[in-house]
């Protein structure tokens, strides 16, 4: 490339070099030209420029030139067709940007909505999934505290268990410490209790002994006195009751005889018998309606103001009693003593 530089270019300028390449660009800038359409350069620059680029720069490269890059800066002309057919295509790309921009928002408001209705349903999925989530850990929670309050329990219960465990081995102990203490106190009591008895026996047993001997001799003798006293009462007694049966007896026959007589008596006398009796009862029945008299301290008496007064008027008020009893017994056995009186007797 420096070679053929300096074969084309020496002793040229700057300007001139730069002239040179310049019209070789024009030139294969006009040659595609040729052979693509006025649209096709306005819309496809790209293109365009791209083929430019290949064909002037393996031209350039032949003259000693390398092109760095290739830039179209700007497309006009002299009659401003392409200003028009910009006008017309800047219309069309405004009315399709303006289609876009509907479809784009109508796109946007149904994809919003979408969205906010997939938002929606996420919301209500998430909610579900929460409140399953949230079931599921109240579940699980109301599990683990199940778990956890019986396994609290639990150790309470082998806590109580072994503090009761405890306490009872140490009552266990206590009581066994008691038992051995109450061993040893009933060892020493023992110990005692012999001593004391060995000093019993020695200070108090043996004269004890002597006088217990001494004391039962003398209450064997006592014993065999009040043996013989009372066989010598008891057999004063017997004939005591003997006689006393035998005087019974006696005064048992005589009272029968004599009730045999009355009998006899009653039957050869009948009313007049009745009679003696009833006269031999008045004096006991006279003592016992003035029994009560005798007995008591003070006697008060009311008077209406005719009759006898003091001492007459209790004497009286008996004989007005005693007055009475003919009619009294008459009532109680149907006997009259007056007329009983003044009857005949009658034998049999």
């Amino acid at each position: 490339m420096l070679a053929a530089a300096c074969q084309m270019f020496l002793g040229k300028t700057e300007a001139e070099i730069a002239h040179i390449a310049l019209e070789t660009l024009e030139g294969h800038q006009r040659a595609i030209m040729a052979h693509m359409t006025v649209e096709e350069i306005y819309k496809d620059r790209q293109k365009f420029s791209e083929q430019v680029f290949k064909v002037a720069s393996s031209d350039l490269v032949n003259m000693g030139i390398s092109v760095v890059s290739y830039t179209l800066k700007d497309i006009h002309d002299d009659q401003d067709y392409l200003h028009s057919l910009g006008k017309a295509r800047t219309a069309q790309v405004q009315k399709d940007a303006r289609i876009g921009e509907a479809e784009a928002k109508r796109d946007a408001g149904i994809r919003e909505a979408k969205a906010k209705q997939e938002k929606v349903s996420a919301q209500y999925l998430s909610e579900i999934e929460m409140a399953k989530a949230q079931r599921d850990y109240e579940l699980k929670k109301a599990a683990y505290d199940i778990e956890v309050n019986t396994r609290r329990a639990q150790a309470d219960l082998a806590y109580q268990l072994q503090v009761a465990k405890t306490k009872q081995q140490i009552e266990e102990q206590r009581v066994q410490v008691q038992v051995v203490e109450r061993a040893q106190q009933v060892a020493v009591q023992e110990q005692e209790i012999a001593r004391r008895e060995k000093e019993l026996e020695a200070r108090v047993r043996k004269p004890a002994e002597a006088e217990r001997y001494k004391l039962e001799r003398l209450a064997e003798a006592e014993k065999s006195q009040l043996i013989m006293q009372a066989e010598a009462e008891a057999e004063s007694v017997r004939m005591r009751g003997e006689a006393e049966a035998f005087a019974i007896g006696a005064r048992a026959r005589a009272e029968a005889e004599q009730m045999a007589k009355k009998a006899e008596a009653f039957q050869l006398y009948q009313e007049a018998a009745q009679l003696d009796m009833l006269l031999e009862k008045l004096p006991q029945v006279a003592e016992e309606i003035s029994g009560p008299l005798t007995s008591a301290n003070k006697i008060t008496l009311v008077s209406s103001g005719g009759g006898a007064m003091g001492a007459a008027k209790v004497t009286g008020e008996v004989l007005d009693i005693l007055s009475r009893l003919p009619e009294s017994v008459e009532r109680l056995t149907g006997v009259s003593i007056s007329q009983v009186n003044h009857k005949p007797l009658r034998t049999a």
